[in-house]
């Protein structure tokens, strides 16, 4: 389909607890980016971006180095006046939107413009200009009109890229689509660790920066500012609108509402400054519009073909249960705060759309976990700081908050709410599931929905974990799993790369591709396996070749 509109951290979350159960961009650059500030001021060092499409409006982003002391995290640099322009031509002969915004010191001279007034479905080319240097040139495009029959749209899917883990090669070769309508990215953007953290030193292609483990304001500034020099990350949101939402290590690990696990408050400060502090950097950073409370969750219309849903799984919910202690069911715990299950049980019941897509960071359907022999269950226990005693659940996930999956479930099919499809990250694995209302009892019981989990951009999975060949120990936890889980239809223990979600009324479809080896900046990509959704049926099948 191709013009379907008119013109050592202890987490590594499931990867624990499935691993303890056996994982040229189509517009190029304008200009090549300045290697540092005194090339060229005002200078774009970090590229430019687009976000949030709307039917008559897109969120436009980029990042002004006044001087070459102005660096990330600094505070330093002069306030400077910035120019935008939206145009439908990639000369800029035909600007149809302009104006005027200031990057300033107090907001690490990022800049964001809040673009209306433009057409529903089309193609537009923006670019920034500040004290006469011009920015690289962007690629967006708006979404359908709410009202409008829109024939089909795909999105590129991704999570988790670990800038020490690799190189992101996933987005190069999504950049490099020009079929896309936008990109989800479903969380864990950037990574908190300090260098050499997570992945083991000697296991990383490149140092984090700062150094050490982020915690102030400043801190988390400069860690997306070294996102953003990335070439294919700059490529990325060059091309294609860029719909995002948080996870845990935008803040810290396994974050929660009152903590996380990767904070000591005896040596990194309060809880609540540090969480402050990495909300605002990420919104002055991405090119996403925060919600009323300051949050990330939201809702995205794609004409009557689909609603998305997105949410935000860590600012509200409680402390995870401790293994084996029987807290998951308790109904006094949330993983979404009582506003935004409302909030989205409301919208997937309200939606006159053909399909509710619902972006969530982590799974939400159920896993149980098999047996492993002890040759495999020893090494596993030992790398990835799982109890000797037992298998752990990977409470991190829904897994740990029961009693607001069992509320969602049962909204769905007491509404009848059909065409409900979650999308996934978090977990460094690929996964196609049917989301069971009792999982015990299926396939007897109905499946209220379904779910496509991307892997990891980069962030380590079993095969890395382990230091073994891909598709070698993974096989017998992935058997294990699947046998425990008669609704886990597919998973890939092992691959890195991304998703290719296709829409229409008939089905949604996730393409899922691997890149050849995420430790080479020339990795190349190759479709794995696809699975769809059929229209009415709540269950994923397979497809024997991705979509056209």
């Amino acid at each position: 389909m191709t013009s379907r509109f008119s013109s050592t951290p202890r987490r590594r979350t499931v990867v624990k607890a499935v691993a303890a159960t056996a994982a040229a961009a189509p517009v190029a650059l304008a200009h090549a980016v300045p290697a540092t500030a005194a090339d060229l001021a005002p200078a774009f060092l970090h590229g430019v971006a687009s976000g949030d499409p709307l039917p008559d409006g897109i969120l436009l982003w980029t990042r002004v180095t006044p001087d070459p002391g102005a660096v990330p995290g600094s505070g330093r640099g002069a306030d400077t006046p910035v120019r935008w322009e939206v145009a439908e031509d990639r000369d800029f002969t035909r600007v149809v939107a302009r104006g005027d915004v200031t990057a300033r010191a107090a907001g690490d001279h990022t800049v964001k413009a809040d673009v209306r007034g433009l057409r529903p479905a089309t193609v537009y080319h923006f670019r920034f200009t500040a004290g006469g240097t011009v920015s690289p040139a962007g690629r967006t495009r708006t979404a359908p009109a709410a009202d409008a029959t829109a024939p089909g749209i795909r999105f590129g899917v991704v999570s988790c890229a670990n800038w020490e883990a690799g190189w992101f090669s996933a987005y190069r070769h999504l950049a490099a689509r020009a079929d896309l309508d936008a990109v989800l990215h479903l969380g864990d953007y950037i990574y908190e660790y300090a260098a050499g953290g997570y992945p083991a030193g000697e296991n990383g292609v490149r140092a984090h920066a700062p150094a050490h483990e982020i915690v102030t304001l400043a801190d988390y500034r400069t860690r997306h500012a070294t996102y953003k020099t990335d070439p294919d990350l700059q490529a990325l949101h060059a091309a294609h609108p860029v719909i995002a939402i948080w996870d845990d290590h935008e803040i810290a690990n396994d974050a929660w509402a009152g903590g996380a696990e990767n904070h000591t408050p005896g040596t990194e400060g309060d809880w609540a400054a540090r969480a402050a502090a990495a909300r605002q950097a990420y919104f002055e950073w991405m090119p996403v519009r925060a919600s009323t409370e300051g949050t990330v969750y939201r809702r995205l219309r794609f004409g009557r073909l689909a609603d998305l849903h997105l949410l935000d799984l860590r600012t509200f919910r409680s402390q995870q249960t401790g293994i084996g202690d029987g807290d998951a069911d308790d109904p006094e715990r949330t993983i979404t705060g009582r506003a935004q299950l409302d909030w989205l049980k409301a919208g997937l019941a309200g939606s006159d759309a053909a399909w509710r897509l619902v972006g969530t960071s982590v799974m939400i359907s159920p896993v149980a976990f098999g047996s492993l022999p002890a040759y495999l269950l020893g090494p596993l226990v030992e790398l990835l700081g799982l109890p000797k005693e037992g298998l752990a659940v990977n409470v991190d996930q829904w897994d740990g908050y029961t009693d607001d999956r069992r509320e969602l479930l049962g909204h769905l099919t007491a509404h009848n709410i059909r065409n409900t499809v979650f999308l996934t990250g978090d977990i460094h694995m690929a996964w196609a599931n049917d989301v069971p209302v009792q999982a015990a009892t299926y396939p007897l019981s109905r499946s209220a929905a379904t779910e496509f989990v991307v892997t990891s951009v980069t962030s380590d999975n079993l095969d890395d974990v382990l230091n073994v060949a891909p598709g070698t120990v993974s096989l017998v936890a992935q058997t294990a799993v699947r046998a425990a889980n008669r609704h886990v239809k597919w998973v890939d223990m092992d691959g890195h790369g991304y998703g290719v979600l296709d829409v229409t009324p008939e089905r949604t479809q996730m393409d899922y591709y691997t890149v050849s080896d995420k430790t080479k900046r020339d990795a190349t990509a190759a479709w794995t396996r696809s699975y769809r959704t059929l229209s009415g049926t709540q269950k994923v099948e397979r497809v024997q070749q991705p979509v056209r």
